[in-house]
């Protein structure tokens, strides 16, 4: 059996499957895209050196942060880490809030889909803007679910559809999406009304902990452009970077980009999975016990 812990952001998964993990002789997958990446352990609320020596954790900060880590490759990985942990006889436990990566992971998802021929070259020059238009020719129910900063994004929703000869929606709709094997789901939830001030103690507390000391000598070396700086939390410092805006004006748009995507990530887990909702470990367990019993 394969566990899936999701939720938006800020609601305390990471506790929790800490906790689950103890209970089921089980290990933590990463299903969150930015959590790949190295160096930026504050910005994306990594788990810490301690919370790993509790229970391992896998997929977790191994990634360049100048390397682009695309929805492909996580499932190639996702799964191999399923395969070595079954043979273990360990729990998979995914944990993130990244729903796209969850369903690649677990889903019969085909991307396998053979790009080596197209020819992007038309688009290197092509700003953000026009990629979103294109993209929105080919594939509207795509290019709704992308904002145009997402670049590379973009340029593979893209690629797919001139490979294919067809849009990336269609491509999947073709396909049977069931989980590859027995998956039970829970979706960790808040009240808006308590989620909300405490998403705003969580940016304040990673202020506190050094985020502006971690993120801008990264953007300093590494320049604007690294796939990982799309991260909520790191994004917004490009401006500060550049000297156009405040530390202050900073804090606010993490805050306010946090609440924007804690409402996408709560319309995608509404309709994605058939999940169980939960507030504890003991709802969790018992959902367990009851799916063994039958």
């Amino acid at each position: 059996m394969i566990i899936v812990l999701t939720g938006a952001t800020g609601t305390g998964k990471s506790e929790l499957a800490i906790a689950l993990a103890k209970k089921l002789n089980g290990e933590i997958i990463n299903a969150d895209a930015f959590q790949v990446y190295e160096e930026l352990s504050i910005a994306t609320a990594a788990p810490t050196e301690a919370q790993k020596k509790e229970v391992p954790h896998n997929l977790y900060s191994f990634v360049p942060l100048t390397e682009g880590y695309d929805i492909h490759r996580y499932q190639e990985d996702a799964r191999n880490v399923v395969k070595k942990l079954k043979t273990l006889g360990k729990t998979p436990i995914f944990v993130g809030g990244s729903g796209l990566y969850i369903r690649a992971a677990l889903y019969d998802y085909d991307l396998s889909l053979d790009t080596s021929n197209v020819d992007m070259s038309k688009y290197d020059s092509w700003t953000n803007e026009a990629l979103h238009e294109e993209l929105e020719k080919l594939d509207p129910t795509e290019a709704e679910k992308i904002p145009y900063q997402n670049r590379q994004r973009m340029l593979r929703s893209i690629m797919i559809c001139l490979a294919a000869g067809t849009s990336k929606t269609e491509l999947l709709s073709k396909q049977n999406h069931e989980p590859i094997e027995k998956t039970l789901f829970f979706v960790l939830r808040k009240d808006r009304e308590d989620l909300y001030p405490a998403l705003d103690k969580r940016v304040d507390k990673m202020v506190e902990m050094g985020l502006e000391n971690e993120v801008v000598p990264l953007i300093e070396k590494y320049g604007e452009e690294a796939p990982a700086f799309r991260a909520i939390g790191v994004k917004e410092f490009i401006p500060y970077v550049e000297g156009k805006e405040e530390l202050s004006t900073v804090i606010e748009n993490i805050k306010l980009d946090t609440r924007h995507y804690v409402k996408r990530q709560d319309t995608f887990f509404r309709h994605q999975f058939p999940a169980v909702e939960v507030s504890s470990l003991e709802d969790i367990l018992k959902v367990i016990e009851n799916e063994r019993d039958n």
